[in-house]
């Protein structure tokens, strides 16, 4: 499953037009060119008022920093849809429809068809930014603020013509959900579980493409940022 995808810069955000004004980024912010586990990246929400709420959050659902002491570090990255109502890392969010479109370039997967794995990136085949469906959650800070988590939501695809090339041999195939672009408002609106349910389905594989993407070396993850308003 994708544990690293590459976000939007700052100055690709006005290619999603009217979804979230992403052109009123403050000048300063920025973030990590790859998302790893606990980097800080941008995310989009509904926000109280029914508008559109972007915020910078921590990817996977549960911090390192906030996994306690004694309990043996867990990956949250990936939310499996069959499983939603079962995880307690995601179960709560699922329930109360705190979901997220996750803005992307493209994400990666480990590709076995030479005989080893290949990192290829994944994206769209006339190479637009896209989103994934996701879920969020806050939380309390010991210095009193309050900060933001995500994870991205993957379903089996065995069946998808290019995400069931991914992976190594023998294990599950999964894929992200990539919401089309005039759904992305009305996956943040749900106001059901069952209306949500029905957003977890496969992009079509013709308008995704792939490609070899060695990967640069990583850095150690960033400290995470506030949960700074965008709007």
């Amino acid at each position: 499953m994708c544990v690293n995808y590459r976000p939007p810069t700052p100055e690709q955000f006005g290619k999603f037009g009217s979804l979230g004004a992403f052109s009123e980024l403050p000048a300063d912010w920025r973030w990590p060119e790859e998302t790893w586990k606990d980097y800080a990246a941008p995310i989009l929400r509904a926000g109280a008022d029914g508008r559109l709420d972007a915020c910078l959050a921590t990817y996977g659902m549960v911090p390192r920093r906030h996994i306690p002491p004694g309990v043996k570090p867990f990956d949250t990255m990936n939310a499996r849809a069959e499983s939603l109502v079962e995880r307690r890392s995601f179960a709560p969010a699922w329930r109360r429809l705190q979901l997220c479109a996750v803005p992307m370039a493209w994400f990666y997967e480990p590709c076995y068809e030479s005989g080893r794995a290949v990192r290829h990136a994944i994206g769209m085949a006339d190479e637009s930014l896209f989103f994934v469906a996701g879920l969020w959650r806050d939380w309390q800070e010991p210095d009193g603020g309050v900060s933001s988590s995500f994870s991205q939501i993957t379903i089996n695809a065995d069946e998808h013509a290019l995400m069931r090339r991914m992976h190594k041999p023998g294990d599950e195939k999964r894929s992200l959900v990539i919401l089309p672009h005039d759904e992305v408002e009305d996956w943040l609106a749900c106001r059901s579980i069952d209306m949500a349910h029905s957003f977890l389905r496969h992009y079509p594989a013709d308008r995704m493409r792939d490609w070899p993407a060695p990967a640069a070396a990583r850095t150690k993850a960033p400290p995470p940022s506030p949960n700074l308003e965008l709007f």
